[in-house]
């Protein structure tokens, strides 16, 4: 009987002081895992379509790294630009409450992996380790010590995306999250060149990685992964 191939990575092993919680996770995950938790790695560029992990493993990544280290924290930005042709308008509320609504995809990940019969996700929160922000609010920002969420990062443009990265200290981490398919900012996504920019040896050498999910990482559901394929071949004719 053939023996299963070992992968030809190696995952950085983490002392977990908070059960996060996962789904079982295939190859390509792991590699993810692999280069997300190493130490070398700070910037880390996402790519993929939609449904395909993309913001589950950079969330997952994010709390297996609090977890291991009480100094750390989380925060997760997001743009306020509305997926949809007619907007909302303005929210009610003070900026938390405004911005409250644009969490909903990282609350979604953390009920998943922080159950809520445990207080692991309450403490967390309570103690200001989790937190969010729009893009607009973090110029002048110089992260230590954090974890840094960009979700939706095809709707950042170039200069925002350069803002972004560039409150970057020592002992941060940032995972950039985008679908390079789905930008709301009509041509002004500064996404895919940012990704392009920093595709090449140096960076890597330097910390900064370039990570892709295609249509074959779609875990929501078959359709989806069908309905990616027919849109990637209508935008190929």
């Amino acid at each position: 009987m053939a023996s299963k191939k070992s992968p030809k990575f190696t995952i950085p092993q983490i002392p977990q002081k908070i059960v996060v919680h996962c789904e079982k996770l295939d190859e390509k995950q792991l590699l993810f895992l692999s280069k997300s938790l190493h130490d070398k790695t700070k910037i880390l560029f996402i790519n993929g379509p939609a449904g395909s992990s993309k913001t589950y493993m950079a969330v997952y990544s994010a709390l297996r790294l609090l977890s291991g280290n009480d100094d750390l924290d989380l925060l997760y930005v997001r743009t306020v630009i509305e997926s949809a042709d007619k907007g909302l308008g303005a929210l009610p509320g003070d900026l938390e409450e405004k911005f409250n609504p644009y969490m909903a995809p990282l609350n979604d990940k953390l009920e998943e992996m922080l159950p809520k019969n445990t207080t692991d996700k309450q403490h967390l929160l309570s103690e200001g380790r989790i937190s969010a922000l729009p893009i607009n609010f973090i110029r002048g920002a110089s992260w230590r010590d954090k974890i840094i969420i960009a979700d939706e990062a095809q709707n950042f443009t170039f200069k925002e995306l350069t803002t972004l990265i560039t409150r970057i200290g020592d002992g941060t981490k940032i995972f950039v999250c985008g679908d390079s398919m789905q930008s709301d900012i009509n041509g002004k996504s500064g996404f895919s060149a940012m990704c392009k920019l920093f595709s090449d040896y140096k960076s890597k050498q330097k910390g900064i990685e370039y990570f892709e999910f295609t249509e074959e990482d779609i875990k929501r559901s078959k359709l989806l992964k069908f309905i990616i394929s027919k849109l990637n071949t209508e935008k190929k004719v």
